[in-house]
């Protein structure tokens, strides 16, 4: 028993089990041990008396082996304890590693839809960046900023070199006289300053009568006349053409809107089909003479053909040929160099053709958009002129009616004849019509002016003399229709 307790001590890392089981043996060893010797007692007396004595050596044996028993059991307890907080610690670390796994799957999960996103509203972007409208600046927009750009240059320049002088107000009265009387005073007092001649020529001006003032008094008058003809005249042609230029913002607003709706819906549909884009080359000029080539690239042209026979590839062809013109002497290059001289003095004058044909077209481009300037004052003012009317219309409503009901009341009133632009009109309209088809009724109306204004004195006295007897006809009739109206009345 003593043996199995030392074992037991000696072998610390045994389980609980073991320990019991042994201790459970050595009891029931120690108990048929003590009731043997309980049966034996009576028959031998030697015997008797040495059994108590291993029976005491058997209880302090049980009594060490109970106690080391007890230590190893709260040894194990505390073991698993300790076992017990290490594993809810390490449980605490799983969750809250796993926590930090699914917050880090979280934000990978947002940063690809945020991903995403951005990748469409790129997409997008790109694709109105290749939105290529087709509808062009409108032509009054484009001409007045022409004039725009030739006002603020001129306004940068000064003295002579000033591309737009600014229109001067006509000069009064008393400013006209003094320009006359000024150099007489000067000359009689040639010492005066200039707040002396002005003090002078005031006196003389206030003291002159009514007919002296009247020859400056009525040049000033007619200045300021044509001065306000003119200011009025352009200040209306200005808000015809910004009338003109806001009509046709709207039509190009209008058309530009409808070419995007119908890129969105063709890039829409084509959002998940990819292609290779095509590099946007600026156009050449057809008609532009190509460069003449040099004396190597002559000599490089000759022998291209024998080194294709030999097939060569073309970084071959560029070596061997770059190889041979080095080694070539100055007298095999003079050929060559005498072929690219000529082809260089025909290019120079294709050149001298090509610039002028350029001058040309630009000169008479200048001269169209002119023309088309005109055109587009008078459609302007055309269009100016139906606004003023309408608003004419909407204040004198009462007005009109009652002169439709006096015309409408007597159908015998004679009929005022087409005047000498009417009669012109109806002849121009039908050649235009022949030589522009499909004009609009504006443009058609504004060239039909342009042409009447640009008519001589004696084309338009022709037309004038067409109308006449038909005018003259019709206040002779009038002239009856009035006695007749007024011997009733």
């Amino acid at each position: 028993m003593a043996t199995a307790a030392a074992g037991s001590k000696r072998g610390g890392g045994r389980g609980r089990k073991a320990l019991v089981a042994v201790l459970d043996n050595e009891a029931n060893i120690s108990a048929g041990k003590v009731a043997q010797s309980g049966d034996l007692s009576a028959s031998s007396a030697p015997k008797a008396k040495r059994a108590p004595a291993r029976s005491g050596k058997a209880a302090k044996a049980s009594a060490a082996a109970a106690a080391s028993l007890v230590d190893d059991v709260a040894e194990l307890q505390g073991m698993l304890e300790r076992l017990r907080l290490e594993k809810e610690k390490a449980e605490e670390m799983v969750r809250e590693r796993d926590e930090v796994i699914r917050k880090k799957e979280e934000e990978i999960e947002t940063k690809e839809k945020e991903q995403e996103r951005l990748q469409a509203e790129l997409r997008k972007v790109q694709r109105a960046k290749e939105f290529k409208p087709t509808v062009s600046l409108p032509l009054v927009k484009s001409l007045l900023e022409k004039d725009q750009d030739v006002d603020d240059k001129g306004k940068k320049k000064k003295g002579k070199d000033k591309a737009v002088p600014e229109r001067k107000k006509p000069c009064t009265a008393y400013v006209l006289w003094l320009k006359d009387q000024w150099t007489e005073i000067k000359k009689e007092n040639p010492d005066a300053d200039f707040k002396e001649v002005s003090n002078a020529l005031g006196g003389k001006w206030k003291a002159l009568g009514a007919e002296d003032k009247q020859p400056y008094e009525e040049q000033y008058r007619q200045e300021k006349e044509a001065y306000l003809q003119v200011v009025g005249q352009e200040k209306r042609e200005a808000e015809a053409m910004k009338l003109l230029e806001e009509q046709q913002m709207q039509w190009t607003a209008k058309e530009l809107l409808d070419q995007y709706l119908k890129f969105r819906q063709v890039a829409e549909e084509g959002d998940g089909k990819k292609g290779k884009r095509k590099n946007s080359k600026k156009d050449k000029d057809p008609s532009k003479p190509k460069q003449p080539m040099s004396a190597y690239f002559v000599y490089s042209q000759e022998r291209r053909a024998a080194l294709v026979a030999e097939k060569k590839n073309v970084p071959e062809i560029g070596k061997i040929t770059g190889e041979e013109w080095k080694n070539m002497t100055q007298a095999q290059k003079v050929p060559y160099e005498e072929v690219a001289k000529k082809q260089k003095e025909e290019y120079l004058k294709q050149m001298e053709v090509y610039k002028q044909k350029k001058i040309e077209e630009a000169a008479c481009l200048e001269k169209e958009e002119e023309e088309q300037k005109k055109i587009m004052k008078q459609e302007a003012l055309q269009l100016l002129k139906k606004k003023e009317k309408t608003d004419n219309i909407i204040k004198k409503t009462k007005e009109q009616r009652q002169k439709k009901k006096q015309e409408n009341a007597d159908p015998n009133k004679p009929k005022k004849p087409a005047s000498s632009f009417i009669l012109f009109s109806k002849e121009a309209r039908k050649q235009l019509l022949e030589e522009r088809p499909g004009v609009n009724y504006s443009t058609l109306n504004a060239l039909i002016s342009v042409k009447w204004k640009e008519l001589s004195g004696e084309e338009r006295q022709a037309w004038n003399d067409k109308a006449a007897p038909a005018m003259a006809a019709y206040k002779k009739e009038m002239e009856e229709y009035t006695k007749a109206h007024s011997s009733s009345a």
